[in-house]
């Protein structure tokens, strides 16, 4: 299946690099780690939502109520899972505030709504038999380049509580391949650097330039 990072599709140029990932895959089906931006695509795309979303979309499709010939394909994982091509995929949507963690979603207004609560950390520990865990926040020891010490706590207690085989990181724009305990963590490039395959057999992922668009 194919795995994609970061799209930031409004912009057009990006969006263009997002079809040619999905081209030159030629899946039928995807998983993708927050920051899509754009939603009516050509195949199933299973996504978490990031930091920078339509978040109007992203609230209509926590509440399954997308009517709009903008949004196609497009599925969102808000402490849910989904199996996928016989893997089960769960995912946290948001980024990490710590003003706005204790509060409840419905106190988000705006662009808080990026935001993760704790109310969906506790609803994300809760899921089961998850194979790859989708995240918009990495776990702490991701050796990714920023100039603030990575990692976040509560990405820590799901992933120590679910145990999934693999978890896949958005936000970075920089692949990198790490481990937490025993999970592997692989922080995604945007898709317009990089695109990914997922063999669903093994779990291994193998990273793909993305070609001209």
């Amino acid at each position: 299946m194919l795995v994609l990072g970061d799209a930031h599709a409004v912009n057009r140029d990006n969006r263009r690099s997002l079809f040619a990932a999905y081209r030159a895959a030629d899946e039928d089906v995807a998983i993708q780690a927050g920051d899509l931006m754009y939603y009516d695509l050509p195949v199933d795309t299973y996504f978490i939502g990031g930091n920078n979303e339509d978040f109007d979309v992203i609230d209509a499709l926590r509440h399954g109520r997308v009517e709009s010939e903008d949004v196609h394909n497009a599925h969102l994982l808000a402490s849910t899972a989904t199996t996928v091509e016989g893997v089960r995929v769960g995912g946290l949507s948001g980024n990490y505030a710590p003003s706005q963690f204790h509060k409840s979603r419905s106190q988000l207004s705006d662009e808080r709504r990026r935001h993760f609560v704790s109310e969906d950390v506790e609803r994300a520990k809760q899921l089961e038999d998850i194979d790859v865990f989708l995240a918009h926040e990495a776990p702490h020891g991701t050796p990714v380049t920023e100039d603030y010490d990575v990692g976040c706590k509560y990405i820590d207690t799901i992933l120590q509580r679910l145990q999934p085989d693999l978890c896949l990181v958005g936000h970075h724009h920089e692949h990198t391949e790490s481990t937490f305990g025993d999970v592997r963590v692989v922080t995604l490039d945007p898709v317009w650097e990089s695109y990914y395959l997922l063999d669903p057999d093994t779990l291994d992922v193998t990273r793909y330039g993305t070609p001209d668009a």
